[in-house]
């Protein structure tokens, strides 16, 4: 195997990336992907977490987590663990961390990741491969600095890797061929850790005010068609997309929740070509095709988006849709009566769409992951939507206000040109309705 030549630069970049940064407020290394059984032929996806943090009181925890979809046969597994006043096995000088027998090791370009599943017998045994190397989020405007609040984070990952293994299921071992996706993620969490934030204050508020400069740089100042807002995309949760295509390209996408429902993007998109540059875009226009209700929470979450995202004369649609069964795993909370819990959910997908750089455009297509994270308010759902009509002779907007919680729905029809016109309509809503 040809080991390729790194720069000096480069081997600093991964370095940061793959060691430990105990003691930080929350701390979690993931792998993701696809990959086939060869005997059968079965298609799979995955996900693996280690983590690891210190509350505020000082006590610290470990978690593991696995999840496996059968996408054939449409079967998923999951396994959880946490124990108190423990950190994560790791070792000193090589990056090797662990919970039980449970582990993610080596040194770029090759990781080994292996995984048990206890409670359905599984055991995921994987050699990863990095064809891309580690970046961080928002790289290019803040040198990879991310805020959470008053606190902040470093979100890396290794976009393309290939995967060979094996993995053990209902008593049987099959060997393993797919697409990998790796990150690690660190920081103080303001959420997590307040003496922190307020020592880090001055460098968080330069963040954000760089983040937004490059946003407002990046928009296009206009009226928009339509704009919608939800308290399912309350802060601090967000949506997450990774997706390897067949032409070799990577794609990620993290989308931060400001409320909004369908129109601006408040996130990042990467797109890498070669595994070596990344481009990152921040002109994004998202809409949820699709949507399932959970209605324990009366809440919805995605399984169908597609994308629009801008940059100078780079164009590039997306259209992620569900190809399995997606699943749901909460954190209920027990110390605020506002809140049921912490949401995340698992879409694996296909994607498809096409990149136009200015000359030419590529049809796109390949597999993808979507997850979304949420916090689980006693509210309900809630939404507004705008539609704004802007003409030369016809200037008013149409704006309707649904909420689960009242029971109301309400629809005004606001209008100056050509004519003002106000119409209000008022109906009373239940809960038969609210699956629709």
């Amino acid at each position: 195997m040809v080991i390729p030549m790194i720069k000096k630069s480069e081997k600093t970049q991964i370095h940061e990336f793959e060691r430990e940064h105990y003691p930080c407020a929350k701390e979690w290394w993931c792998t993701e992907g696809f990959f086939t059984t060869i005997e059968n032929n079965n298609k799979w996806s995955f996900r693996s977490i280690l983590s690891q943090g210190i509350c505020r009181d000082k006590s610290i925890w470990k978690t593991y987590s696995v999840s496996i979809f059968d996408l054939d046969n449409h079967k998923t597994y999951s396994y959880n663990s946490l124990e108190d006043s423990m950190k994560l096995d790791s070792a000193k000088d090589i990056f090797n961390i662990k919970y039980d027998k449970s582990y993610i090791k080596g040194s770029y370009p090759n990781y080994q990741t292996y995984f048990l599943d206890l409670n359905n017998n599984i055991n995921l045994d994987l050699k990863y491969n990095a064809k891309s190397l580690p970046y961080w989020v928002a790289q290019q405007i803040t040198n990879g600095w991310m805020p959470w609040s008053f606190g902040y984070l470093r979100y890396g990952f290794i976009p393309k890797n290939e995967i060979k293994g094996s993995i053990i299921i209902n008593n049987q071992k099959f060997a393993v061929n797919g697409k990998g996706y790796f990150e690690h993620i660190w920081g103080d969490f303001s959420f997590f850790n307040l003496y922190s934030s307020k020592r880090s204050f001055k460098k968080i508020i330069s963040t954000y005010a760089k983040l937004l400069g490059n946003w407002l740089n990046n928009q296009n100042i206009k009226i928009p068609k339509s704009i919608m807002f939800s308290t399912n995309n309350r802060p601090p949760g967000y949506d997450w997309i990774w997706a390897i295509l067949d032409n070799g390209w990577s794609i990620f996408f993290g989308n931060m929740m400001l409320w909004i429902m369908e129109g601006l993007g408040t996130g990042i998109l990467i797109l890498s070509k070669d595994g070596k540059k990344y481009s990152e875009f921040s002109n994004i226009r998202f809409k949820y095709n699709k949507m399932k209700y959970l209605e324990k929470y009366d809440f919805y979450y995605p399984t169908e988006l597609q994308i629009f995202a801008k940059k100078g004369h780079e164009k590039l649609y997306l259209h992620i849709s569900s190809i399995s069964e997606s699943s749901e795993d909460v954190n209920e909370a027990t110390d605020q009566k506002s809140l049921f819990g912490f949401l995340i959910t698992e879409v694996p997908s296909k994607i498809n769409g096409y990149y136009y750089n200015g000359d030419k455009k590529t049809i796109i297509k390949g597999l993808s992951k979507l997850e979304s994270h949420r916090l689980l308010r006693i509210f309900g759902y809630n939404s507004l939507k705008i539609n704004f009509e802007l003409s030369k002779n016809r200037f008013g907007f149409l704006s309707s206000f649904d909420s689960h919680y009242l029971r109301k729905k309400f629809d005004i029809n606001l209008q100056f040109l050509p004519r003002p016109n106000l119409k209000i309509i008022f109906n009373k809503t239940d809960k038969s309705q609210f699956k629709k």
